[in-house]
């Protein structure tokens, strides 16, 4: 182990993923029964999972209580956790899990596409000029007035880096299902941002 953290080494498809985890040595303490490590980790992952629960629920209520959850799952599991990436990651996973659990709750319906439809669905979506217009803030200002379907889909690949097929397994739904939540998702935020544009 080194001063300022932990390298962790992962095999990724033949590339090797190097992690730095800046607070292994405090999981190592939270491991041991250490409360004051415990803490200090909530302390600092805390802000950044609550805003991770509610772009995934929408809700500050109910992300308040993912939030919770997931913190007393990871606590609870924390000897299971072997440390094989970071802290940070591990946790986003129960997190997004839980809230994803919340939402099912819900019964959220997600838009299927049929047959021909789906011959015209692009791998990835071209970025075009009116994407690139707007500021991050005023797009995840938008991105709460979604339906809640498209909302969850469009922040997990935009805020937060899954790819479709992840949302999918995620979601338990089909990945093109995940790439037609996302297109229509894409479309109303621009007629969302068209209008409070015109509106400013």
């Amino acid at each position: 182990m080194q001063k300022n953290g932990c390298h962790i080494t992962r095999k990724l498809n033949n590339l090797e993923a190097v992690f730095i985890d800046k607070h292994y040595q405090l999981v190592v303490e939270c491991k041991q029964g250490s409360k004051k490590a415990c803490y200090e980790l909530y302390r600092l992952y805390s802000k950044a999972m609550l805003n991770i629960a509610f772009r995934v629920v929408g809700n500050i209520g109910d992300a308040e209580d993912v939030l919770q959850e997931s913190f007393l799952h990871a606590f609870n599991k924390v000897n299971d956790f072997r440390q094989e990436t970071t802290f940070g990651l591990w946790l986003k996973q129960i997190v997004v899990s839980r809230a994803i659990n919340m939402l099912r709750k819900r019964k959220i319906e997600w838009a299927e596409l049929e047959g021909s439809e789906l011959e015209n669905i692009p791998d990835e979506v071209a970025e075009d000029d009116e994407d690139t217009q707007y500021q991050a803030a005023r797009v995840k200002e938008a991105i709460k007035e979604l339906p809640e379907g498209y909302r969850v889909v469009i922040s997990l690949y935009l805020l937060e880096g899954y790819d479709h097929e992840e949302i999918g397994q995620i979601l338990n739904i089909s990945e093109n299902t995940s790439r037609t939540q996302f297109l229509r998702a894409k479309r109303k935020l621009v007629e969302l941002l068209k209008r409070k544009e015109s509106i400013a």
